[in-house]
């Protein structure tokens, strides 16, 4: 009999991706397709990301295709809400939601909805070696362009359930990296440039002045502080630097109200920003007990979206 298998499908506004996992819990694949932005832009409008989804998926699909051969899909899961939440809605998941429908009639194998968001923390604790965490209360942080929240994690049967406690009040920190990182002529999403480019700075780097106030966080004078300091100096490598500092003490202090308010609860960080390994390091060099997945597990995956489905399977 064929070896038994789950699939995954996430649309985010970022990439395109399909994911297999095993009956065991391991991930066979995790495809991944970004989605194009012309040079000097800061992202897509949803329109077009739904439309350069509809051209990924079926190249995607014919890859996972390949990876099948031998397998049995027994259940098809898909990213179908940015977030666990009522009136919750992104169109570019509609794209996703179409691809595994489709895939499930042709099948005859159930379908199971899940939020991205909760793929990303399924992902994380994945990609970080911290399954011990299922089952079992922590933190998480989700943090990417389209999201910075601290949320408070419960168990919830195979899936979790998810309470906002912290936020930002304006700006994401993927937005700003974006806006700042496109200001000096990088290419968006411009996070892993303005890594590289921090690692070559050697100079004195300002200290940040944050602003968080219990869980909520500003980070519009990120941009500001960080554009100002790139006019004046002209060193890009010195303003990545400040940038990805910045970021790194706002979550260290959100991370520190949440602990003074919930107790000494483990903490996993998920989403794109939170691949970034200088803030990964700072933020582990400063507190205990500290979970971060790597890149490919961290930034817009599938793959966490597969496990909840197989979950989901067994506990049906």
């Amino acid at each position: 009999m064929p070896d038994r298998c789950y699939i995954g499908i996430d649309t985010s506004n970022y990439t395109t991706s399909v994911a297999i996992a095993d009956a065991a819990g391991e991930i066979l694949a995790n495809l991944k397709a970004p989605l194009p932005v012309k040079p000097g832009e800061r992202g897509l409008r949803q329109s077009d990301a739904v439309f350069a989804h509809v051209k990924n998926l079926p190249e995607l699909m014919r890859a996972a295709e390949e990876l099948l051969r031998g397998r049995r899909p027994v259940a098809i899961g898909v990213s179908a809400t940015p977030r666990a939440a009522e009136g919750s809605y992104m169109p570019c998941f509609l794209s996703g939601v179409a691809a595994a429908e489709s895939m499930a009639a042709a099948l005859h194998v159930p379908i199971y909805r899940f939020s991205h968001q909760n793929g990303h923390v399924m992902a994380a604790i994945y990609g970080a070696n911290a399954g011990h965490l299922i089952g079992r209360p922590f933190g998480a942080f989700h943090v990417s362009g389209g999201t910075t929240e601290l949320l408070a994690v419960e168990p919830n049967g195979s899936d979790f359930s998810l309470r906002l406690v912290g936020e930002t009040a304006d700006l994401n920190a993927g937005q700003a990296v974006d806006r700042i990182g496109v200001a000096m002529g990088l290419r968006f999403p411009c996070g892993p440039e303005l890594e590289r480019l921090a690692l070559t700075n050697t100079q004195k780097v300002p200290k940040p002045r944050i602003c968080v106030k219990g869980g909520v966080c500003n980070l519009s004078g990120l941009e500001n502080t960080a554009l100002r300091l790139y006019e004046e100096s002209g060193d890009a490598a010195l303003v990545a630097a400040y940038v990805l500092d910045f970021i790194a003490d706002t979550l260290l202090a959100m991370a520190r109200w949440f602990r003074a308010e919930h107790g000494e609860l483990p903490l996993l960080f998920s989403g794109g920003v939170m691949s970034n390994r200088i803030i990964a390091k700072r933020i582990t060099a400063a507190l205990p007990e500290v979970y971060f997945s790597t890149p490919a597990f961290s930034a817009d995956n599938a793959a966490g979206t597969a496990l909840l489905c197989l979950a989901r399977a067994k506990e049906n």
